[in-house]
C-alpha cells in the first residue's frame, strides 16, 4: 500500500497539503465568528463526505474501501478531531503564524514517539531534523513566548494530536487505501462532531455568510488530507511532517496583508532554520532510499 523510498514523491504532495491547509486557516477564521469549533467540524465532515462519495462513484472505484481496522481509524480519527479543533480556536484567537509556528512542534513528537507506534528508527538526522526545525519555530514566537494564553496552549497543545495522527496514519498506510482512509476520516469525524456540537442541544445552521467557508473548509480539508495521505504512503511521518514547516512563511505573509498581523525579521530567520531542517530530512532520506535501490539490485 506504500512506497516506502519515495521521498520526492511525498515532497510533491505535500506541497498540496500546505495550499490546502492555508485555504483551510484562512476560511476557518472567517467563520469563526458565527460558529463554534465543533459546528464548524461537523460541517467540514459533512462536506468532505459529499464530495468524496460523490467523486468515487462518479468513477466507479469503491474497490478499495474497507471496513476493517476501526478500531485504529477510530483512534486515530480522535486524535485528528481533538487537534484540529485545538487549531480552529486557536486561529480564531491569535495570529496566524503563531498557531502554525507553535502547531509545527508536532514533529518532535512525531519523533519521540514514532519509535513505540511504528517501531520505526530514530536516527541522528531525523532529531537533528526535528531541532533544528522546532528551533526556527522558537526563534519566530520569541517576541510572544511571555504572553501564554489560551490561543497559545491550544496550538500547542494541538501539535500533540496532529503528531499522533500522522503516526496513526502511518501505520494505517500499511495495510489501508487512501480511499479508506479518507472515507473513515470524514465519517467518523462528522460523527465527533454531531455529537460534540450538539451536547448542548444547539447546533448552528450555516448562513448565506458562512457556507461558502464552509464549503472551502470541507473541500481543502479533504484535499489536504488527501495529499497528507498519499505523501505519508511515499515516505516516513518523520520525514513527511516537517515538509509542513513551509506553511509558516505562506500564512506569516498572508496574515501580514490580509489581517495587518506584524512579521519581522524573527519570522525570517526562523523560517530558514525551518527550510534548512526539511532539506536535511530530505537529503538523508533520499540517499537511504537510493542506497536500499542499489543494494535490491
Amino acid at each position: 500500500m506504500q512506497d516506502q523510498g519515495s521521498p520526492g514523491r511525498a515532497a510533491l504532495w505535500m506541497v498540496g497539503a500546505v495550499a490546502s491547509f492555508t485555504l483551510m486557516a484562512l476560511a476557518g477564521r472567517e467563520v469563526s465568528f458565527a460558529l463554534d469549533t465543533f459546528e464548524i467540524m461537523f460541517y467540514r465532515s459533512l462536506v468532505g463526505v459529499a464530495l468524496i462519495v460523490s467523486i468515487t462513484t462518479m468513477r466507479r472505484d469503491w474497490a478499495g474501501f474497507h471496513a476493517r481496522k476501526l478500531g485504529l481509524h477510530a483512534v486515530r480519527n480522535l486524535a485528528h478531531f481533538t487537534g484540529q479543533n485545538l487549531w480552529f480556536f486557536a486561529i480564531a484567537t491569535i495570529p496566524l503564524a503563531q498557531v502554525v509556528a507553535l502547531e509545527f512542534t508536532s514533529p518532535i513528537w512525531v519523533v519521540i514517539l514514532a519509535p513505540l507506534v511504528l517501531g520505526e528508527r530514530l536516527t541522528r538526522v531525523r532529531v537533528l531534523a526535528a531541532l533544528i526545525g522546532f528551533a526556527g519555530v522558537l526563534v519566530v514566537v520569541r517576541p510572544e513566548m511571555s504572553r501564554i494564553g489560551p490561543g497559545e496552549l491550544a496550538a500547542a497543545a494541538c501539535a500533540v494530536g496532529f503528531g499522533l495522527s500522522a503516526l496513526f496514519t502511518r501505520k494505517l498506510r500499511r495495510t489501508e487505501t487512501t480511499l479508506s482512509v479518507l472515507v473513515w476520516l470524514t465519517v467518523m469525524q462528522a460523527v465527533f462532531g454531531l455529537i460534540a456540537a450538539g451536547i448542548d442541544g444547539d447546533i448552528a445552521a450555516p448562513s448565506l455568510v458562512t457556507a461558502p467557508y464552509l464549503l472551502v473548509i470541507g473541500a481543502a480539508g479533504l484535499a489536504a488530507h488527501l495529499c497528507l495521505t498519499t505523501a505519508l504512503g511515499h515516505a516516513s511521518a518523520a520525514v513527511v511532517m516537517p515538509m509542513d514547516f513551509a506553511r509558516l512563511p505562506v500564512l506569516a505573509i498572508i496574515g501580514a496583508l490580509v489581517y495587518l498581523e506584524p512579521i519581522d525579521p524573527w519570522i525570517i530567520a526562523g523560517a530558514g532554520l525551518i527550510v534548512l531542517a526539511n532539506w536535511l530530512n530530505i537529503r538523508s532520506e533520499t540517499r537511504s532510499a537510493a542506497q536500499k535501490s542499489h543494494t535490491a539490485t
